[in-house]
């Protein structure tokens, strides 16, 4: 498969360590000039770029403007902001393609590259090797009198701010309701308070003063500990929770309960269902939780299981006709507002649910019951293939017999590392955890049996 192929694109763009190959300069300046003559061809046609508040952003900044130049690809710079914020200015600005320098939830030391096409989409596989097949090439510089240019959008944040706004129903205000925001000290900072105070809120702000090293530092969406104290500190009525980039979002109900990505999806899908607005089936993932499912099944609709990536949420949604999908990390798609996963625009769909009906947020997602989950790391040797040994396939089917329709086993070799992730699934907890232990200690077995390339 195509994706199996790609050196340098992993499921979110071209990630890794500033300085280590890729993410250097040099390397990203060559893969601005690929990506220009891709996405942008001949003709002196503009891209739009955008980055977090990572301090290595101005160096990937500059490095890709230089290596659009040298294709002929006149730059537009956003400066700061959300992943989301990109892909909308991309289409409205009629630029030929968009790109994002960041690593979303990752420390300031990561930093990365992604793309998304005119239309506001991601990149499909077949694009991103076409890039990727350039890179071999030696690098041409257009005449110079067909240099690309460099320019400045200086409205960006006000053009993404009234976009986010237009995201909420005709008539549907936010007034009375007390909300913390924790921007992560990320691509949200100068946006996300003025998109709720805007719409009426009484907005306390946190992880709003980013210097380039502090982003995801025990705030954000991945540790949303400090949030909760700070709403019950102030008696808000919810947090909200960005990550660095803004495409993902949890929030925090009035007592300090965390709220993730599955029961947020819950509460976005539930309010369209009583208005009769869902398309296709809701899109998840491998690892969303059984009782989302369940949960779901009972307002009538269905839940699709994608891999996990929103990348492939958002494959299977275009599928299947969906406008609804997400992961449990917070990464919701609304397709009926926007073409990624945005974590305003999200946050605003679970904040109008409670405006509209006058209920908290607590009570929204009472509507889901969770189902305790283990998940255990099975060590692997490189290249060896245990799913398929015998014993091991007999114990998932004795597992998946006790747990009936009330649970469920998954066993999925990791992308990035030599691990087998065992995962139960189930209402009763200490079912879930004896038999993902019985799993886990069948897979070891097997591996301990099994060579490279087989079992």
């Amino acid at each position: 498969m195509a994706a199996q192929q790609r050196r340098y694109f992993g499921t979110d763009g071209v990630r890794g360590k500033v300085g280590e190959h890729p993410i250097t300069a040099d390397f990203v300046l060559r893969l601005g000039w690929a990506a220009g003559r891709v996405l942008a061809g001949e003709g002196g046609r503009r891209v739009v770029i955008g980055k977090d508040t990572r301090l290595s952003g101005y160096m990937f900044e500059s490095a890709l403007e230089a290596g659009f130049a040298a294709a002929g690809v006149h730059s537009l710079m956003l400066g700061p902001m959300p992943t989301p914020g990109i892909a909308y200015l991309t289409r409205t600005l009629h630029a030929a393609a968009g790109v994002v320098i960041s690593a979303s939830h990752n420390p300031h030391q990561d930093n990365g590259i992604k793309f998304f096409g005119a239309d506001g989409y991601k990149l499909d596989d077949d694009t991103e090797l076409a890039i990727e097949a350039l890179l071999d090439e030696p690098l041409a510089t257009v005449p110079c009198d067909a240099l690309g240019r460099a320019s400045r959008v200086d409205d960006a944040a006000g053009r993404y701010i009234e976009f986010c706004k237009g995201a909420v129903s005709r008539g549907i205000g936010l007034g009375g309701l007390h909300l913390v925001v924790d921007c992560a000290h990320g691509a949200t900072y100068h946006v996300a308070p003025a998109v709720f105070r805007e719409l009426g809120a009484t907005v306390s702000v946190m992880g709003h003063e980013p210097d380039g090293f502090n982003i995801n530092v025990d705030c954000g969406s991945q540790h949303p500990g400090a949030l909760r104290q700070r709403v019950l500190a102030e008696g808000a009525d919810a947090g909200v929770a960005f990550d660095g980039d803004g495409d993902r979002v949890l929030m925090v109900d009035s007592g300090g309960g965390v709220v993730d990505g599955d029961g947020l999806l819950y509460i976005v899908a539930a309010a369209r269902a009583a208005q009769h607005q869902v398309q296709g089936p809701v899109v998840g993932t491998q690892m969303t939780n059984l009782g989302l499912e369940h949960a779901l099944a009972g307002l009538g609709l269905r839940l699709e299981r994608a891999k996990v990536g929103d990348r492939y949420v958002l494959e299977r949604l275009l599928e299947r006709g969906g406008t609804l999908g997400g992961e449990s990390s917070g990464h919701l798609i609304c397709l009926d507002r926007t073409t990624t996963g945005d974590g305003i625009v999200s946050a605003l769909q679970v904040l109008e649910a409670m405006a509209h009906g006058g209920r908290s947020l607590a009570e929204l997602a009472s509507g889901m019951e969770y189902y305790p989950q283990r998940l255990v790391n099975v060590p692997l040797k490189p290249g060896v293939d245990v799913l398929s040994a015998p014993a091991l396939q007999a114990a998932v089917a004795d597992a998946e017999a006790q747990l009936g329709d009330a649970g469920r086993v998954l066993l999925r070799p990791s992308g990035t590392e030599p691990l087998l992730r065992v995962m139960v699934e189930g209402r009763d907890a200490a079912q879930v955890g004896e038999l993902a232990d019985g799993l886990a200690e069948a897979a070891s077995a097997a591996a301990e049996g099994a060579t490279p390339g087989g079992v």
